[in-house]
C-alpha cells in the first residue's frame, strides 16, 4: 500500500518527484489544510461554505511521503538557527491539544541541533520543519511529520527498551523526524533495502539519547532494544517484489549499525561517516549495496560478512568458547562461511578484543568467566 491509494501516481519510491510537487485541496471553510512544504494559498473562498489551500514542496519527494491533514488546527511557529541558516518550525495541533503540545514539542530544537551535529544538516531547509497532530501514531511525511503519540513519553507511554531510558523522550517525535535524513533525503531504490530507512532511523533514537543522557545511558537504551528483535526471517527483502523483509529492519538493522560503531572504536570517525553519508547521498536514490560499499570504504574495514550474516539470514552467530587451565579457544558457529566479525568480551572483568573466524583460535590466559559484550548481537 502506498500513495496510489489516494491519488494517481507512479507508486514506486525509486523514482521521486525530483522537482517537488504542489497540492491544492478544497475543504469546508473554517477548517485548516496542512501538507508538505510551504503554504502558498491559505483559506481562499471558492464557493459557499468551501475554501481552497495550496501547498508547495521545493525539494525532491517520495510519493509515499506526500500527505495532507484537515482539521480544526491551531498553528504556531518558531525558528532556529541551524547549520544551514534559519530554519522555520511550524506546529499544527488540534485546538484541545494546544497547551500540552507546547510542552511536548519543546524537544524539537534540541533534537534538530543534535541531529545536525551528529548526522548532518537538516535536508529540507527550503520547505521547513513541521509537526502535525494526526489520528494515527506517526509517519515521516517529508517536512510535515505526523504526530499521534498521545503526548506521552516513550512509545505510546511505554519503554521499548525496558531500561527506563526510553521514557525520557517522545519516541515518535524522535524516530519520525530522524527519517528526514534516512528515508526522505536518502531513499532506497527498492523496498527490499528498507533497512536503510528504518535501521539508521532507529539508531537516531540512540543518537538522540546520547545527546540527552550521555553515551553510557544511550548504549543501555540500545542494548535494551535487543528484546524487540524477532529473528523471524531475513532483514533483506526480495527485490522487485514490494518486499520490505522482516520487521527486524528496524531494531536488528539498528543493532548492526551499533556494532559497526563499536568495532570502529572511534566515535568521531563514526559520526563523520554518518555526516559524509548524508552529504554524499543528499536527496539521492540509493541501493543497499551502495550504502554497504560506502561503509566499508569509509570505515576502512570490510563488513561484508557482517551484512551477509545479519541481513540475509535470520540466525544469530554463536561465540563458542572452550576454556582450559592456561588458555582458551574461541570461534564463531551458527554463521555464514568465513564469518569474521571482531567482538569485545569481558574476561573476569577485563575487556578483551577477539578476532574470531570459523576455525578455532587460542589465546593464553586463565579465566573463570568469558562472555561477549552486550553491545554485540551474538549468542
Amino acid at each position: 500500500m502506498g500513495a496510489s491509494v489516494w491519488f494517481p501516481c507512479k507508486d514506486f519510491q525509486g523514482d521521486e518527484a525530483d522537482k517537488g510537487m504542489q497540492l491544492t485541496m478544497t475543504i469546508p471553510h473554517g477548517l485548516t489544510m496542512v501538507s508538505n512544504g510551504r503554504c502558498l494559498i491559505e483559506n481562499m473562498k471558492s464557493e459557499p461554505g468551501k475554501a481552497y489551500w495550496t501547498w508547495n514542496v521545493s525539494n525532491p519527494i517520495n510519493n509515499y511521503d506526500i500527505s495532507f491533514y484537515i482539521g480544526d488546527y491551531v498553528h504556531w511557529s518558531d525558528t532556529m538557527q541551524g547549520a544551514e541558516g534559519r530554519l522555520s518550525l511550524d506546529y499544527y495541533v488540534l485546538r484541545q491539544n494546544l497547551e500540552r503540545s507546547k510542552m511536548q514539542f519543546e524537544v524539537v530544537k534540541p533534537m534538530l541541533h543534535c541531529f545536525e551535529e551528529k548526522i548532518g544538516p537538516y535536508p529540507f531547509y527550503e520547505d521547513g520543519y513541521k509537526l502535525v497532530d494526526a489520528p494515527y501514531l506517526g509517519m515521516e511525511h517529508q517536512s510535515a511529520v505526523a504526530y499521534g503519540n498521545g503526548y506521552k513519553m516513550g512509545y505510546k507511554g511505554e519503554d521499548r527498551s525496558a531500561t527506563g531510558e526510553g521514557l525520557l523522550f517522545d519516541f515518535i517525535i524522535i524516530h519520525e523526524s530522524g527519517h528526514e535524513w534516512f528515508g526522505n533525503s536518502i531513499t532506497a531504490y527498492d523496498k527490499a533495502d528498507t533497512w536503510i530507512h528504518e535501521g539508521f532511523t532507529s539508531y537516531t533514537e540512540t543518537i538522540f539519547a546520547e545527546c540527552l543522557l550521555g553515551k553510557e545511558r544511550a548504549f543501555k537504551y540500545q542494548r535494551g532494544k535487543k528484546r524487540t528483535i524477532q529473528n523471524d526471517r531475513p532483514v533483506q527483502g526480495n527485490f522487485g517484489a514490494c518486499d520490505e523483509g522482516s520487521g527486524d529492519h528496524y531494531d536488528k538493522a539498528a543493532f548492526v549499525i551499533h556494532m559497526i560503531r563499536v568495532i570502529m572504536d572511534d566515535d568521531e570517525r563514526f559520526y563523520a561517516m554518518l555526516r559524509e553519508m548524508n552529504r554524499r547521498f543528499y536527496h539521492k536514490i540509493v541501493t543497499g549495496n551502495q550504502v554497504k560499499a560506502f561503509i566499508n570504504s569509509y570505515s576502512g574495514r570490510d563488513f561484508s560478512q557482517v551484512f551477509l550474516q545479519y541481513f540475509h539470514g535470520k540466525n544469530i552467530p554463536k561465540l563458542e568458547i572452550d576454556k582450559s587451565k592456561s588458555s582458551f579457544r574461541y570461534r564463531w558457529t551458527n554463521c555464514v562461511p568465513d564469518f569474521d566479525m571482531p567482538v569485545v568480551v569481558t574476561a573476569d572483568g577485563q575487556k578483551i578484543w577477539l578476532y574470531p573466524g570459523t576455525a578455532w583460535q587460542s589465546r593464553p590466559g586463565r579465566f573463570k568467566s568469558i562472555k561477549a559484550s552486550g553491545n554485540f548481537l551474538v549468542n
